[in-house]
């Protein structure tokens, strides 16, 4: 985390604060490098992002804008939204992949054995159905079947709308 952070700091030094670049070149930069170090990240992502957003709009906290104007002025989508896609598209693959491949074969596997005490760890197959539900309105029973069309699955997730009430 360390070294994301110091990676995170020599950029933010070497780019965002540069007169000489353009806004469409930090923006390049921010989809290139700091989208994907981030999306591998932490908690305090969104934070991060915006301002790094902020600081290549030419803004900063003081001037109290809206982040969302911001991004929709630099045409920047949530990073959370970002995220989820990639994993409704990683989904998908799974669905798609033949019988026999081992990341699914794994995806479709049951644990056995003892569970330990307290409430069941949340496992990734019902987050992603559930996010599918809230998100798509696809329901569980469903899932595997629209997920397995490739064009019905690219286009919902093109259009997959940003969370409720995310500013």
């Amino acid at each position: 985390m360390r070294s994301k952070a110091a990676v995170m700091r020599s950029m933010y030094w070497s780019v965002v604060v540069k007169k000489e670049l353009s806004q469409k070149v930090k923006l390049s930069i921010y989809q290139s490098i700091y989208v994907p170090t981030l999306s591998s990240g932490s908690s305090p992502i969104q934070a991060a992002k915006m301002s790094f957003i902020r600081r290549v709009a030419g803004r900063s906290l003081r001037d109290r804008v809206r982040s969302s104007v911001t991004r929709e002025e630099l045409g920047v989508e949530l990073l959370l939204l970002h995220i989820e896609r990639g994993q409704l598209r990683w989904l998908g693959h799974l669905f798609q992949m033949p019988p026999g491949r081992l990341p699914g074969e794994v995806f479709q596997a049951c644990s056995t054995g003892k569970r330990p005490r307290g409430r069941p760890r949340t496992r990734w197959r019902d987050y992603v159905s559930r996010l599918t539900w809230e998100r798509l309105g696809i329901p569980p029973e469903e899932l595997e079947e629209v997920s397995g069309e490739r064009e019905v699955w690219e286009s919902l997730l093109r259009l997959l709308p940003p969370r409720p009430g995310s500013g």
